[in-house]
Parts: C-alpha cells; sequence; structure tokens
C-alpha cells in the first residue's frame, strides 16, 4: 500500500494538536468534553467504555511509527478496544506475537477481534487461533465478502455459510467465536434469485451459535443505496446476539459516486447514527469500533490519522438518545 512520508515527529505533533480541535468541536455541539472510559452517563447511545478502533483506519501510523506509539496515543484519547487487520509493522520489525499482547496490555488495551483473510483460515486456521488466543481476542473472523463476484448466487453464499460454520465450530473450540464483516455486495440480490437479498442467506443459514456478524453500518448503507428496500439496523435489532461488534464508519451522501457515499470522520457525515444506536437498542451489549478507510490522507495539520481517530472518538462519546 502508498502510505504517506510522515515523520515519528510530525505525527506526534499533529496527534497531540488535535486535542484542542476535537474540544473545540465537541463545544460546538453543546456536548461536554470528557475523557476516559468509565461509567456510561445517562444518555450515551455509545457507552464510552464500549468503544474501539479498526486498525486500517491509523494504517500509515502503525507502518510509521510502530504498535508501542500508536497504543499510547489511542490509549491517550480514550480508546479501550483494537480491532487488528495486521500483527506486523516496518517499525517494530521481529515484533512477535507474545510481544504484541504486552504491548495491549502495557497500554491498557484489550484486543476484541481480528479481520484475517479467508484464505488465512482455509490454510492456517489453527495458526491463526494461536494467535488469537495469545492476544486475549474474544472474535476472530474476516472482512472477505464470502464468494468471488461470479458466485453470488444462493447455493454460492449457502456454501460460504457451511464453511462458516466449520470455522466457527473451530473458534469455539478454543473459548472464542468467529465472526464476519461485511462491506456493500453482501446486500446485493442472488444473480439467480433477484428476489433474495445474500446477506438474509448468509444469516439464515449459519449456526447462530457458531457464527457472528460485525455490521459495517457504513457499508451497510452503500448496500441499501444499491440494492434498495432493507434497514441497516433490522438486522441487528432482529439478531441482537449476532451482532456483539458494529463499524461506527460514517459517510458523506454523495449522488455523484456509484455507493452513494464517501467517507468522512464520525459525526461529519450524513448518516444518522444517533437514530441508528436508537433504533438497534441495547447499547451495552456490543462494541463500537471506529473505522475511516481514508483517514491516513487526513492533513497533517489535522493530525492526520491519529488526529481523525481523536476527533472521531470525542463524537462517538459525545453522541446522546
Amino acid at each position: 500500500m502508498n502510505l504517506p512520508n510522515l515523520s515519528r515527529r510530525g505525527l506526534l505533533r499533529a496527534a497531540g494538536a488535535t486535542v484542542a480541535v476535537s474540544a473545540a468541536t465537541l463545544a460546538g455541539t453543546g456536548q461536554p468534553v470528557t475523557a476516559g472510559s468509565g461509567r456510561p452517563a445517562r444518555g450515551h447511545l455509545i457507552p464510552p467504555g464500549k468503544i474501539g478502533i479498526q486498525q486500517w483506519s491509523i494504517r500509515d501510523a502503525v507502518s510509521e511509527l510502530g504498535f508501542r506509539v500508536v497504543f499510547a496515543e489511542l490509549s491517550r484519547v480514550g480508546y479501550r478496544y483494537f480491532e487488528f487487520f495486521d500483527y506486523n509493522s516496518p517499525a517494530e520489525p521481529g515484533l512477535t506475537i507474545p510481544q504484541l499482547r504486552t504491548l495491549l496490555d502495557d497500554h491498557g488495551l484489550q484486543g476484541i477481534g481480528a479481520h484475517r483473510g479467508l484464505n488465512a483460515f482455509r490454510t492456517n486456521l489453527q495458526q491463526e487461533l494461536d494467535q488469537a488466543e495469545i492476544l486475549g481476542l474474544p472474535y476472530i473472523g474476516t472482512a472477505n465478502e464470502p464468494v468471488t463476484p461470479d458466485n453470488r448466487t444462493v447455493a454460492g453464499y449457502q456454501a460460504a455459510a457451511e464453511e462458516f460454520n466449520g470455522f466457527g465450530v473451530e473458534a469455539r473450540s478454543r473459548g472464542l467465536k468467529w465472526y464476519q464483516h461485511n462491506h456493500q455486495n453482501e446486500f446485493r440480490f442472488a444473480a439467480d434469485a433477484p428476489d433474495v437479498r445474500l446477506y438474509d442467506v448468509l444469516l439464515a443459514e449459519t449456526d447462530p451459535d457458531l457464527v457472528f456478524f460485525e455490521l459495517d453500518v457504513f457499508w451497510a448503507f452503500v448496500g441499501q443505496h444499491i440494492a434498495p428496500g432493507f434497514d441497516p439496523a433490522d438486522f441487528v435489532r432482529t439478531n441482537q446476539h449476532r451482532f456483539p461488534l458494529l463499524h461506527a464508519k460514517d459517510g458523506e451522501r454523495r449522488e455523484d459516486l456509484p455507493n452513494g457515499f464517501d467517507f468522512v470522520e464520525f459525526g461529519a457525515g450524513d448518516i444518522d447514527y444517533a437514530a441508528f444506536y436508537r433504533e438497534v437498542g441495547r447499547p451495552g451489549q456490543r462494541f463500537s469500533l471506529w473505522e475511516q478507510d481514508n483517514a491516513p490522507d487526513t492533513p497533517d495539520e489535522l493530525g492526520g490519522s491519529l488526529g481523525a481517530a481523536d476527533r472521531s472518538y470525542q463524537a462517538m462519546r459525545a453522541l446522546r438518545g
């Protein structure tokens, strides 16, 4: 991947400066500016103690600075959970999985899950589970679509569900829960059944005790744009225990784009997250993990991806019912 040429000093200076930006942003909302995870105050739609971050949002910072520096900054901001997609950083060559777990512990962070490729589970399932156990992850899964684009059929998704059930069995034997993170294509209709939504097939054909889901809210709204006829909140509301994780990813409506939305910081977009969280209910039951795919493009004067992480955390914490 192409990473911006960021210096350690520049990133840290910008990240520190973003505290003032965050405070100013929240002051304009009339919401109290607080720090730490503590017990959620009345009216929080996202309990502060349930807020985490997906590594993809700050992949440039992890690559440039390493996990140790990034974990320290995330802990300072108030994040308590970290979702991996990779266990390596060029800034920390030779870092082992046990050492990575120590870094989490040293900074008061809990590994919550990891996005791993489906091929990794197909070829190195036990190794993936070993690593998840060492890192203390309660969830392990994938962000891959279950099938290739030419196999978006009912049978294709049924076969994928059977494979997911098998991964779920192995994960459960280790005390873990296996999950899948969606993008937009799971919400399309089956190529061979234009009245059957593929995500419905996946939910129906997977064992609810073995396979869990992480709803990426942004991509669900994109799915609604390209294949209308559903409310993203309904999936969570009607399958409460199957959605322990949410990706709180905001989007600005862009009718000029095929997906209908573009990525923005949390609270700066057009997705009505207050309505979404009210609809899904049970705020203390699940974890909300911030993700913004283009956060590394945030200008240095706004703190780069770590600045976006700070402001998005504050906006999530400030969301009230």
